[in-house]
């Protein structure tokens, strides 16, 4: 499994203690690669088109909030990017939204992030009939605007 992520300048720190202590996963780094400020928005289209373009298997943001991070990663054609602060919030988007994403606050306490990564590569998707409507109907949309 390949996962990408990506930071803006205020989530860099966040995402080079993630890269160094996290072990037996496979990140692709797509930037940002250092503390000057930058526009989160170059760096959630380039994991969305990763996503969308298979080179990555699910994907990790991080910037101030989470919010604008999910809010362009979700204009990226097959990304479903839920911004999340609790390790239920992650369970909850794997297993009923099949997520492929997730972004975060760089705020976020350190142990909680890496809780978070680990439910969000461990939980399945539940493949319930009712998620799979609600996605479909979603990819639907999607393809016709």
């Amino acid at each position: 499994m390949k996962i990408g992520i990506v930071s803006d300048h205020r989530g860099y720190n966040l995402k080079e203690e993630i890269l160094k202590t996290i072990k037996g996963i496979e990140f692709i780094d797509l930037g940002t690669n250092s503390k000057s400020s930058v526009d989160y928005p170059d760096y959630a289209f380039k994991l969305g088109k990763a996503i969308r373009d298979r080179k990555v298997d699910l994907g990790i943001a991080i910037c101030g909030s989470g919010i604008g991070m999910s809010i362009a990663l979700n204009k990226v054609k097959g990304v479903r990017c839920a911004r999340v602060s609790t390790i239920k919030d992650v369970k909850i988007t794997r297993n009923d939204n099949n997520s492929n994403v997730i972004a975060f606050s760089a705020d976020i306490n350190y142990d909680r992030v890496i809780r978070m990564i680990e439910e969000f590569i461990t939980t399945p998707f539940s493949s319930d009939e009712r998620h799979n409507r609600r996605i479909k109907k979603i990819d639907e949309y999607e393809s016709k605007n």
